[in-house]
């Protein structure tokens, strides 16, 4: 409550700037996804269920896409209000992914459904704009860090400027990937909430700070998983130059669909034993 009642304090005077910042991090909730998820199947008459024990975060589209053009069906116990699930069969376990859960706010949302769904490991493969100079095209990013340009991590962790993944989790997604011949970048990314707000000023201090590329879900999703002890891997593929050139934003083949579930396999297949 101190945290709200200094809020209501500056609401007072219109000329004080509102503070965003929570402090009450290490309270619990009253609304939980649990009851989100039990409203919306009896709304819907949903049967009850569980999702599959990877779910993927595909902020772009573009392996739901692929995945509905080669035969793939919808989870008839996703209970979200604000998504559809598609399933897919991998060589190491089957996935469950949610496609345009673009932005902080909502990747969260959909990723707390996911756990309280029966998710065991949750990957985000989100597109992202190139700051590093020595990047190359189309490369990945697996993300160990995400510095934190957003909102929604301030309501799991403490004020900081960055969060990190979790240390023990990454190496073993970049040994898995390795030995599947998976060849990307590990690195910092800077997550935000306004894409057209990215400065020349704001990316070099991002670029100053080692971020990698910009993206807008990584730092919240870390900081879930720091939170709650929930294993999340993010991942940012560099796509565009902000669209600084003709012909940015290309993924090459199936809009890169057929590689990013590659990748989810690498990962899935190295995590999964360990959970």
């Amino acid at each position: 409550m101190a945290a709200i009642r200094h809020t209501e304090r500056l609401l007072l005077d219109p000329n004080q700037a509102i503070v965003t910042m929570r402090d009450d991090q290490d309270q619990a909730s009253v609304f939980l996804p649990a009851s989100m998820l039990r409203e919306t199947r009896r709304q819907r008459g949903l049967p009850p269920g569980a999702v599959p024990p990877v779910c993927v975060l595909d902020p772009d589209g573009d392996i739901v896409r692929f995945l509905r053009a080669t035969g793939s069906r919808q989870s008839p116990v996703w209970a979200c209000y604000h998504s559809e699930m598609w399933v897919a069969e991998l060589d190491s376990a089957p996935i469950g992914v949610v496609g345009c859960a673009v932005g902080a706010p909502y990747a969260v949302l959909v990723a707390e459904q996911c756990f309280a769904s029966g998710c065991q490991l949750l990957v985000s493969i989100t597109s992202a704009g190139q700051i590093a100079h020595d990047l190359p095209p189309q490369g990945y990013i697996l993300i160990d860090r995400a510095l934190r340009g957003e909102g929604t991590s301030h309501c799991y962790l403490p004020a900081a400027a960055t969060v990190d993944a979790d240390p023990a989790l990454i190496e073993r997604v970049s040994t898995g990937l390795a030995a599947r011949n998976v060849e990307l970048r590990q690195g910092t990314t800077w997550t935000t909430d306004a894409p057209y707000r990215e400065t020349a000023s704001a990316l070099d201090h991002a670029r100053a700070s080692g971020a990698l590329a910009v993206e807008m879900e990584a730092a919240a999703l870390y900081a879930l998983g720091r939170s709650k002890s929930l294993p999340i891997v993010c991942l940012a593929h560099v796509t565009n130059q902000m669209g600084q050139i003709d012909g940015d934003f290309d993924k090459g083949h199936n809009a890169g669909a057929r590689e990013a579930i590659r990748i989810i396999d690498a990962i899935a297949e190295a995590v999964l034993p360990i959970l």
